[in-house]
Order: C-alpha cells, then structure tokens, then sequence
C-alpha cells in the first residue's frame, strides 16, 4: 500500500467511551483516518452508505440494530458499497454472535479488549484483502460448541457428520494437521512452527485446503468447523 494511502475507518458501538477509545487508537496510525462514528446498527449502515469507507468496525450487540443485520444490509448494498469490508468487535460471552457475523460477511472478529496494535494490525490485514480471526476468540468459540450438550441424535445431525467425513478424506495427512491448527485461528507462522514447517509450505497447504473445502478465506474455515462439529 502507497504510503500516502489513507485507509478510511468509520467506527460503530454504541458505547461513547468505546468509540472514543477506538478512534483514538486507530487514528494513532499515520495510515488510518477515522472518517466517522456511529452509535447503533441503523446509523452505521446509514453512515456506510454515505462515507464509503474502506473498514467498518462493528460492534455486536447494539440497539436498534445489531451488528450482524447492519454488516449484511451495507455489504449487500451497490459495488461501491460491497467493497466495504467489516471487522466485528466482539466480547468473550458473544461466539454465537460473531459466527453470525462472518455469515453476513465480515472479514473477521477481534476482541474489544485486544490491545491497540492489534486493532490496528487487523485494519492493515484486512485492507490488503486478507481475513483475521482472534485466536483465544476463536478457541473458547470451538470450545464452548464442542464441550456442550450432546446433539440429537437425528438424520439431519447424522448427514452432518457423514458431509463433514467425506469433506476430511479429501485432505491428505498433512493437510489435516494444518486444519486443525488452521481452525484455530491459529497465523502460519504459528502453524509452522508447531509442526515443524517452512511458513511457506504451510501457506500452501492452506490454500490447498480453501480449494478442497471450496472455501474463500481462513475466517470460513472456522465458520466450517462451527458448523460441522469439527474437533481439532
């Protein structure tokens, strides 16, 4: 990216505090300009529609309208608006919440009480086209869905299990070592390290990963293994 490349954030929550204290972080960026605050789903997606900013982060849980039917109306609206790319802010009680959101298309999820450099870290990532995802986020996510109730037994949950199955046979050895880091949240180069790999190879099993799952991006990894019950 250009160094006089600004890359414009309209930041969303209903808290007066939080938003302040997200501007202020952001902005401390020479990169990141912070274009305009919204206090709840509605005025955002209003504020979207008119700023064209190049982030959107997104509160949750909000009045009016939440996070998720706000993320989907802006990112379901014309071109310009569709290039809009959403980062969901989210708290440690809210895992449902944040699979929802990366179902109504945001690039990803991070913590409120991440620190400063990771917000801005996720705003570069996720303006040069890539996902994010928090890890503790996503560990406590799998965690909880995996380690609850038993599921029903029923043909639904059963044609689940077998999809998942037949989706997994198509990864080599390798590859389903990665998985189950890549579900994770874990980046590459933790991934490499833990199992002994050049960053570079695990860069490629992943994307033979995406390409076999049909899947865009590592945030829809998670998504999948949410969904499917998957146990790394």
């Amino acid at each position: 990216m250009p160094e006089s490349e600004q890359i414009r954030v309209l930041i969303v929550d209903d808290q007066a505090l939080v938003r302040e204290g997200l501007s202020l972080i952001a902005g401390s960026d020479p990169q990141i300009e912070v274009v305009g605050r919204a206090e709840d789903g509605r005025a955002g997606v209003e504020a979207a529609l008119r700023l064209r900013p190049d982030i959107v982060l997104m509160d949750v849980r909000m009045p009016r309208m939440d996070g998720i039917e706000a993320t989907a109306r802006i990112l379901a609206g014309e071109a310009e608006a569709q290039a809009i790319r959403v980062i969901a802010l989210t708290t440690y009680d809210s895992e449902d919440f944040a699979v929802r959101m990366l179902e109504a298309g945001a690039s990803g999820f991070l913590l409120k009480d991440a620190p400063g450099e990771e917000l801005v870290r996720a705003i570069h990532t996720v303006h040069a086209g890539n996902a994010i995802i928090d890890p503790s986020m996503t560990r406590t996510l799998l965690g909880r869905f995996t380690s609850g109730v038993p599921r029903e037994a029923s043909a639904e949950a059963a044609e689940r299990d077998a999809q998942r199955e037949r989706m997994l046979t198509r990864l080599t050895a390798r590859e389903r070592d990665v998985l189950e880091h890549l579900v994770l949240g874990e980046s590459n180069a933790t991934i490499a390290a833990e199992l002994f790999l050049a960053e570079v190879t695990v860069k490629s099993h992943v994307g033979r990963i995406l390409e076999k799952f049909d899947l865009p991006d590592r945030v829809h990894v998670v998504i999948w293994a949410f969904e499917s019950g998957f146990r790394s």
